[in-house]
């Protein structure tokens, strides 16, 4: 008795298929028949490879494109280094443009791994469906370790998130005097999960960027150097004005202070009337987190054109210079 003989398979009578052009090549039943493995899957896997490979290079390209500062500061700014330039005036010059470049340099790097993750992860999958393996398990547990590691990790993904935003919005760098709520102080390092600072007592601080609820920074576009001057009940304010002005403006264009001063003193006039005395209030723009010195720096000019100008303190002298009473 004659085996039974299999049944030809039936894509070979469809005109224009691989398992026909197969067939009539080779004249032979299984090759035809697995055709679909042995030419279509592989080209369709080679094909998304290639997809992928191309797409990362092309989103590559597009990130460096809004994240680059041209070289010298010059030229029109990438999309996410306007909010920067607008806050902050051109006359800050390179110490900007650097701040600019490190942030954008950052960034950059973040939208990359990003991108990359996300291409070769769609691919991966797309391969193994060309496979035929039932995705459907493997999306179901990787669901369900997703949620656990949500549930234990949710820490860790907000501070990673808040650094991403902060940076985005550059909401402060390196070198900026910030006040974070837990402590004040000159940042030194930005990360995408920590900012470090170190206040005036030389004490670094950690803090996490998902804990940072509002930031206050003192050096970012500029910044304003307040000097209250006591005077007596018996001083002359339109005067005492005058001096305090003129001698402001001296010390502001003087050469210690005039690379900081941004724009000539301003004399408010009576900021608060206290039981000891009068107080006036100037004010001056200067460079960001230069305040507290040209404030140190005023003072002291201030003192000594008022003393100059026999103004007296505000309680008079309660201690008298040597031989004084003689």
């Amino acid at each position: 008795m004659n085996p039974v003989l299999s049944a030809p398979p039936a894509c070979i009578s469809d005109p224009g298929t691989w398992c026909s052009q197969v067939f009539s090549i080779t004249h032979n039943e299984w090759l035809a028949g697995s055709a679909g493995w042995l030419v279509t899957k592989p080209l369709r896997i080679i094909l998304i490879l290639v997809l992928a490979f191309v797409v990362r290079y092309l989103t590559r390209r597009v990130i460096n494109r809004v994240t680059t500062l041209p070289r010298g500061g010059t030229g029109k700014l990438p999309t996410l280094l306007r909010p920067l330039r607008e806050r902050a005036p051109d006359v800050l010059g390179p110490a900007v443009v650097e701040r600019r470049r490190q942030r954008a340099a950052t960034i950059g790097s973040v939208l990359k791994s990003m991108a990359t993750f996300l291409i070769y992860g769609l691919a991966f999958i797309l391969v193994l469906g060309e496979l035929g393996i039932n995705l459907a398990p493997i999306i179901a547990s990787a669901g369900i370790v997703g949620v656990a590691l949500g549930f234990g990790a949710q820490n860790l993904v907000r501070d990673f998130l808040s650094g991403i935003f902060m940076m985005i919005e550059d909401q402060y760098g390196v070198g900026d005097v910030i006040d974070i709520g837990a402590a004040t102080g000159t940042v030194e390092a930005v990360g995408l999960r920590i900012t470090t600072l170190r206040d005036l007592q030389g004490t670094v601080w950690y803090v996490r960027n998902g804990e940072v609820l509002r930031v206050g920074n003192s050096s970012q576009g500029y910044a304003v150097a307040v000097v209250d001057v006591p005077l007596g009940y018996s001083t002359d304010v339109d005067r005492a004005a005058t001096v305090l002005t003129a001698a402001a403006t001296k010390a502001a264009e003087s050469d210690a202070l005039a690379v900081n001063v941004m724009e000539p003193p301003e004399m408010l006039g009576v900021e608060k009337v206290t039981p000891e005395g009068i107080q006036l209030r100037l004010t001056v723009k200067v460079r960001p987190g230069k305040q507290w010195a040209v404030q140190r720096a005023l003072r002291a000019h201030l003192l000594v054109a008022l003393e100059e100008a026999g103004f007296e303190p505000p309680l008079g002298r309660f201690l008298s210079a040597p031989g004084a009473d003689k």
